[in-house]
Parts: structure tokens; sequence; C-alpha cells
């Protein structure tokens, strides 16, 4: 399925401090409603403040825009550098402050208890897409998906989701968000 942040409206944050844009999002079909699977989104960051928490579920939280972030609380600190995905436990209580000035992140949120994920961040090139479920986003520049169904384009803010297997076709001067999903 195909997506476009420019479709997508930003969702602003209770406490003011940011907004999100929800690209993607599996819900179980076991008939649990609502029951989030895994949730990928962007996210603005303009103010420090508390840091959501989703207890029971896993995050990777990626700066793609923007110098970074501190993730702290009276035991731990955590440091989200742009472009290096950061994996924690989404259950953490947190506060964020910005290192500079407001930056943009790429969230991926999901239930470890039935999903095996990771993230990463690729450049200019060809790279496989092994079977599963899989995200492409494109952060800057454009990309080809070769998939059996088909060949697809992406433009940056474009994405891609589905389960199957493929390339994707980096052009140069352009990045991306490869995501792998594996459901356990």
């Amino acid at each position: 399925m195909r997506f476009s942040i420019s479709q997508i409206s930003p969702q602003a944050w209770k406490n003011g401090g940011g907004s999100t844009r929800e690209l993607a999002r599996a819900d179980a079909s076991n008939g649990s409603e609502g029951q989030m699977i895994w949730r990928t989104s962007l996210a603005q960051i303009d103010q420090d403040g508390a840091f959501s928490a989703f207890p029971g579920l896993a995050r990777i939280h990626c700066i793609i825009s923007g110098a970074g972030l501190q993730l702290t609380n009276a035991e731990i600190q955590l440091t989200a550098y742009p472009l290096k995905p950061l994996y924690f436990d989404g259950g953490l209580d947190l506060t964020a402050q910005l290192q500079d000035s407001p930056c943009e992140a790429f969230n991926l949120i999901y239930d470890p208890n039935h999903v095996r994920a990771e993230m990463q961040i690729c450049e200019a090139g060809t790279h496989r897409l092994v079977d599963g479920a899989h995200l492409v986003f494109a952060l800057t520049g454009k990309l080809r998906l070769d998939l059996p169904e088909g060949e697809i384009c992406l433009g940056q803010g474009e994405g891609w989701h589905g389960d199957t297997s493929g390339l994707v076709e980096i052009a140069q001067g352009s990045r991306a968000v490869l995501v792998g999903l594996e459901l356990i």
C-alpha cells in the first residue's frame, strides 16, 4: 500500500510540543479490536517536554532532520542522533530535550510479542527486501521498488508497505528508511 505525507494531516500533541503524522499501521486480526501490532509515524518535535510512553510496546526512533535529542529519566539517558535508529522500551517514562533546535523523527512502535522489527537508513544503491512485511519511506530524492506485482516509484515524502520480497533501487543522492517486520 502506497502513502504520502502530502495526504496525511499532522495531529498536534496534547502538550503542544509538536505533532505526528501516522504513516501506516497494522492491528491484530484475531478479534482484539484496536490492538496495535505496529505503527510508523513522522514526529515534528518543536520543544522540550514529556515523551509519550507506550507501555508493553517497543520503539525505534530515528532523527531524520535536526541535531537530535536527549531522552532521560532518573536512571536512563539515551541520545537520539541524526540518521541512527535508536531502539528502546516504548513504555519508559522519558523527557525529551532538544540538542539545538526542533527536529523531525521517524518512529516505529511495535508489539514485541507479535513482531520482530529492524530499521535501516539507506543511501543510494540496491537493497534487497527478503520475504516478509516491509515499509519503505523516501526521505530525500527518489527510489524505485521492483516487486513481483510490478514497479513502484516513490519521491521524497512518499512510502509503501506490504508483505513481499523485491528490490529497492535508491537513486544517487537519495536516502530512505527501510523497515523489516517479522511476525512471530
